[in-house]
C-alpha cells in the first residue's frame, strides 16, 4: 500500500486508508478498527504521503523517515511511543541525525513512531520503489492515460 492511500484526519486517533471521493466528503476506513466514516474537507484530511521532517538542509518525506526506522529497527517495531521525551529525541537523533531540532517537537516524535509502529503491526510497510518496479514503473498519470486506449471503435 502506498503512502498516498493512507490518511491522517486532525482530532481523530490513529491512521486511515482512502476508500473513496463523495461529492463533498471522501469515505475513510480506520486501519485498527476498520469502521468506516466520512470525512468533509474541513476536517483537513492530509494524506502521509504530504508528511515531511523538517531538516537543517532539507525537508525529508515520511516514507524515507519510515524506511530508516525499518532498517534501524531491522524490520521491527519502534521504540514505544511512551518512553521518556530524552530518550525518544536520543533514538530519533540516531535515526535523523540531523532534524531541525528547533521545529519538531517531541509530539511529532511521538507521532511518527506511533504510525510507524500503526504499520508494522499491520504489516503495511512497504517501499514505494518495490510497489513502482512491481507495477512496471507507472504512475498514476501513466494509469490513466491506458484507460482511454481499451475501448476501441
Amino acid at each position: 500500500m502506498l503512502l498516498k492511500d493512507l490518511m491522517v484526519i486532525p482530532g481523530q486517533p490513529g491512521l486511515f486508508r482512502f476508500i473513496a471521493q463523495g461529492k463533498n466528503a471522501i469515505i475513510v476506513e480506520h486501519l485498527e478498527t476498520k469502521k468506516r466514516s466520512s470525512v468533509f474537507s474541513s476536517a483537513r484530511a492530509s494524506s502521509l504521503e504530504e508528511i515531511s521532517v523538517f531538516t537543517e538542509s532539507e525537508d525529508l518525506a515520511l516514507g524515507k523517515v519510515f524506511d530508516r526506522i525499518h532498517e534501524k529497527e531491522n524490520g521491527g517495531p519502534a521504540i514505544d511511543p511512551k518512553s521518556d521525551p530524552g530518550k525518544l529525541k536520543l533514538w530519533f537523533g540516531e535515526i535523523l541525525p540531523d532534524y531541525d531540532r528547533e521545529r519538531v517537537y517531541i509530539s511529532d516524535i511521538k507521532k511518527i513512531i506511533q504510525w510507524y509502529n500503526m504499520l508494522h503491526k499491520q504489516d503495511l510497510l512497504i517501499r514505494d520503489e518495490t510497489e513502482n518496479s512491481e507495477e512496471g514503473g507507472g504512475n498514476d498519470a501513466g494509469d490513466v492515460a491506458a484507460e482511454p486506449e481499451a475501448p476501441e471503435k
